[in-house]
């Protein structure tokens, strides 16, 4: 009626390679260091807009865990863009978001300083952000 499977499965091909793998851990922290670096160049962006002292701790705090996470130096940017207040109050909006998404990952990898961090930066945004749109 059926007539058998001559060919090994796809799976069974992949699980016998030689391709490398990356562990949970490692996906995490790729994924942290990705959205902490973007959130870093966002800050940067702000910094130079704003110009607040605590967006200089924060860029620096930013940076410290970039480091730690991808083992080198982040790169920065040095974007001098036009500023306005709508522009600066979407950059907030961003920057929040992309905090979020940091501080879902620092906690699924129960990385307590990242999570901090990215505790500190959503809630600065927040209210910045009512500040810059008021």
């Amino acid at each position: 009626m059926y007539e058998p499977i001559r060919t090994k499965s796809v799976h069974t091909m992949v699980a016998d390679s030689d391709f490398p793998h990356r562990t949970r851990e490692e996906e995490l922290d790729i994924q942290l260091a990705g959205h902490l670096s973007a959130l870093l160049a966002l800050t940067d962006e702000i910094r130079l807009a704003a110009g607040d002292a605590e967006l200089d701790a924060a860029a620096r705090a930013l940076a410290a865990q970039v480091e730690r996470l991808r083992g080198g130096q982040p790169a920065r940017s040095s974007v001098a863009a036009a500023v306005h207040e709508p522009h600066v109050a979407a950059l907030h909006q961003r920057a929040h978001a992309l905090a979020g998404r940091a501080l879902v990952v620092a906690a699924s990898r129960a990385d307590t300083s990242a999570a901090i961090l990215a505790a500190q930066r959503m809630e600065y945004h927040a209210s910045a952000g009512r500040l810059v749109a008021a």
